[in-house]
């Protein structure tokens, strides 16, 4: 990059129309050259950046002159071409002058790279057709994933029946005490709460018709039936589910996965089975607690509110609540804890490696076993109505 001569270029002419520490714009008769300065190192970019930012260059700049340049690194020469990408001088070689071997051979190897760098082209964004296929095939694969895992659960639970000494009761108790025990306060508070919120609206409807007695019949059949198993799932979900997702996705990121397989383990066994097997377990167990307290909850409000008292409560209640009511709502609890652990264990063990997808793999857990429960719910009323049950 020097003048056909070998020597350096000397600039000749007016004064510069610019002058800097780093640069001066000198303009001559048919021509306006740029002449470089100083020593554009890694150090000083940022004084260099700002100094050509500040600068309006004109159209007409045909030469760039390096003859008073003392070095320069390949970050100034980006910083510099970067700073003529409508200038002639950016893209003809012959226009570089003054340069000393060194500096030339730097410069020249920043604009190839730069002159065959491809821009890459903005997204184009999806049409709303293209947006729900593609949303379809995620949740086409999202579901053939839960099914997988789910056959894969079951194939680790007949292998557990035919050898038991492969199922981990130490880890089986713990889940036990985890989802089971430790739930029932919360579940209690709010089965109770949910009994008095519902007794509290029907009788305010059945006061109207003297009709308080019969309160207890939709209290007692619509919270053994739905509200129970509802609400219990619904907690169950945003505690245990996020739980299982939250442990298994941590020690997928530590790697202790990894290890239990390194140490010809399988990891459907040893933490996949016991916590499935013990929501099932519990469930149940849970449901009847909140059917237990949403009909207390109910009989506390209805003796203020109706003048319906304990005793007349119950006595309604006995002949009212028929025992297939009870047992449809138990019997939907361990299909909603099959769900519900297959989800929460699911996304544990095939969440990304970093912490922010094990934060949206707990989030989406709870939220997919909230809507498989309802959907479950719905296929239970219409498939129960169909038995006449």
């Amino acid at each position: 990059m020097s003048d056909p001569e070998g020597a350096p270029a000397r600039i000749r002419g007016g004064p510069g129309l610019s002058d800097t520490r780093w640069f001066a714009v000198v303009a001559e008769a048919e021509r306006t050259t740029l002449r470089l300065t100083g020593a554009w190192r890694l150090p000083h970019l940022a004084e260099i950046e700002a100094a050509l930012a500040g600068l309006a260059l004109p159209a007409a700049v045909a030469v760039i002159d390096g003859s008073a340049l003392g070095s320069i690194d390949s970050a100034a020469a980006l910083v510099l071409l970067r700073a003529l990408p409508a200038l002639r001088a950016a893209q003809d070689a012959s226009c570089w002058v003054g340069f000393s071997a060194a500096n030339g051979r730097i410069v020249e190897q920043v604009r190839k790279h730069l002159a065959a760098s491809v821009a890459v082209p903005e997204p184009r964004q999806p049409r709303p057709l293209a947006r729900l296929g593609r949303q379809v095939s995620a949740l086409g694969g999202l579901l053939g994933g839960h099914v997988n895992f789910l056959g894969a659960t079951l194939v680790a639970f007949g292998q557990a029946l035919l050898q038991p000494r492969r199922l981990r009761l130490r880890e089986l108790t713990v889940q036990l005490e985890q989802a089971g025990l430790m739930a029932i306060p919360v579940v209690a508070l709010v089965t109770l709460l949910i009994g008095v919120v519902i007794t509290y609206l029907l009788g305010l409807q059945a006061e109207k018709y003297g009709a308080n007695i019969f309160v207890v019949d939709g209290v007692g059949i619509g919270a053994t039936r739905e509200f129970a198993p509802i609400i219990v799932a619904v907690i169950v979900a945003g505690r245990s589910g996020a739980a299982f997702t939250a442990q298994l996705g941590s020690m997928r990121l530590t790697e202790e996965t990894d290890a239990i397989r390194t140490l010809g383990l399988s990891p459907m066994q040893v933490l996949v089975l016991p916590r499935v097997l013990a929501l099932m377990v519990v469930l149940p167990l849970l449901v009847f607690v909140g059917d237990v307290m949403s009909l207390t909850g109910a009989m506390a409000i209805a003796g203020p509110m109706l003048d319906v008292t304990p005793v007349a409560f119950l006595a309604r209640l006995r002949e009212a609540l028929d025992t297939r009511h009870v047992f449809v709502g138990l019997a939907k609890a361990p299909v909603f804890a099959l769900v519900i652990a297959v989800i929460g264990c699911r996304m544990g063990m095939t969440v990304g490696r970093d912490t922010r997808a094990l934060g949206a793999a707990t989030t989406s857990t709870v939220v997919q076993s909230i809507v498989a429960v309802i959907l479950l719910d719905a296929v239970f009323a219409v498939l129960m109505q169909a038995l006449d049950l």
